[in-house]
């Protein structure tokens, strides 16, 4: 479970991060970092559609995805805010394929 200063819970927020931010995609993720120069803690937010599956897939994968960033954290730049976006494979995909796939993602936009 994220923390309350850690949840990206603003639509416009979501926007900005996917539109200026930076981007990397796999088979089963598209991953958005947006930066900032605030003094403020990373913020992660998560965009699981309908074509994922239904109801409890779709929260199945937003649970191991929250479980994973959650655990990254400390990879992010003080402000910024990162969106990580599921595409339909990631129903399927294990806990440890989606974290690797985690992990390189972030490696690209970050370096």
């Amino acid at each position: 479970m994220l923390a309350a200063e850690h949840r990206l819970t603003s639509g416009a927020a979501f926007g900005a991060a996917v539109r200026a931010g930076r981007r990397s995609g796999s088979r089963t993720l598209v991953v958005h970092l947006a930066g900032a120069d605030v003094p403020a803690p990373p913020r992660v937010g998560f965009v699981v559609s309908k074509a994922v599956g239904n109801a409890v897939v779709r929260n199945r994968v937003k649970r191991r995805l929250r479980h994973l960033v959650a655990a990254r954290l400390g990879l992010l730049p003080a402000g910024s805010v990162l969106v990580v976006r599921a595409n339909p494979a990631a129903a399927g995909a294990s806990g440890a394929e989606l974290g690797s796939e985690l992990d390189r993602c972030l490696d690209r936009v970050l370096a």
